[in-house]
């Protein structure tokens, strides 16, 4: 019994204590009510449980797809005939450059080496494609569970997160799709330190390259969004990331360099031009936020 009397104390100590804050308080049409510390994780509980649901949906309709999720999407990048590199091949012979923007040597196969490998694969890819398809619905619940701990300014300040926040996370998906990882593939399938030593790639580490840059891609293009809640709160300023750009200059390349998994200083390029302005925009979102909090 003492036991239990101490486990209500502590849970209502930590209530009491985090309420002036608003995480504890949910509010309704005719007033507010408090909901516990269990109310608060079984609602959230359920956000989750539905955005996994719709996922698994959207997995499910990609799993019976498999020669356009394998032999359009995935495999895409790996072949000749490819929308990027037919695009650059047609920009090079427009521009009297011949054929020096066309990539028409893949000298890699792959290959499956586990019983379970394909299927494992099949599933994987076709989960990490209703990741995809499903994360403006995942950012929608998850803005339903935080929405009645906020206040009605808050809430205003906050309109169109879902909308910008996906725009980019899809933008994110669409440039490492079409351009960071035709490159990265191209420069590492033809890589070779010897003629006579053949590139014969497993499958799975070929799908790992490219679900790890369109997945990070698309969770690093969410900066803007990062840096406004950072300056609602009060926590970064526009002064500061002007003060320490140079610094920021420096953790954009050595971002870049990991997330490509290549050491070709091109492709590295390609992930921090688009890095480098979606910070100078993040500049641009934080002084803004800044002028309306001063208002």
């Amino acid at each position: 019994m003492l036991y239990r009397a101490g486990i209500h104390t502590c849970i209502r100590i930590v209530i009491v204590s985090l309420r002036p804050v608003g995480l504890f308080t949910k509010r309704s049409d005719k007033k507010e009510g408090e909901m516990s510390f269990l109310s608060h994780i079984e609602a959230l509980r359920w956000h989750l449980v539905r955005s996994v649901i719709v996922i698994l949906i959207l997995a499910g309709v990609a799993f019976g797809f498999p020669e356009i999720l394998f032999g359009k999407i995935i495999l895409g990048p790996s072949k000749p005939e490819f929308g990027t590199y037919q695009v650059l091949c047609s920009l090079s012979n427009s521009w009297g450059m011949g054929d020096a923007l066309c990539f028409k040597t893949f000298e890699f196969t792959f290959q499956n080496t586990a019983v379970t490998g394909q299927f494992t694969l099949h599933m994987w890819a076709a989960f990490v494609a209703g990741l995809i398809a499903g994360f403006p619905y995942l950012l929608w619940e998850l803005w339903r569970f935080v929405k009645p701990a906020l206040q009605i300014k808050e809430i205003k300040a906050a309109r169109g997160f879902i909308f910008y926040a996906s725009v980019l996370f899809l933008m994110g998906v669409a440039f490492a799709y079409w351009i960071v990882s035709p490159m990265a593939i191209y420069f590492l399938g033809n890589y070779k330190v010897d003629p006579t030593i053949q590139n014969d790639f497993a499958i799975d580490s070929y799908i790992s390259v490219v679900t790890t840059l369109v997945l990070l891609m698309g969770l690093v293009f969410e900066l803007p969004i990062i840096m406004y809640f950072l300056a609602r709160f009060g926590i970064i300023t526009a002064e500061f990331l002007r003060k320490y750009r140079k610094h920021a200059l420096v953790v954009i390349l050595i971002v870049s360099a990991v997330i490509t998994p290549t050491t070709d200083v091109f492709t590295q390029a390609l992930v921090a031009v688009p890095l480098w302005i979606l910070f100078e925009a993040s500049i641009i979102v934080v002084a803004r936020t800044q002028k309306r909090s001063e208002v």
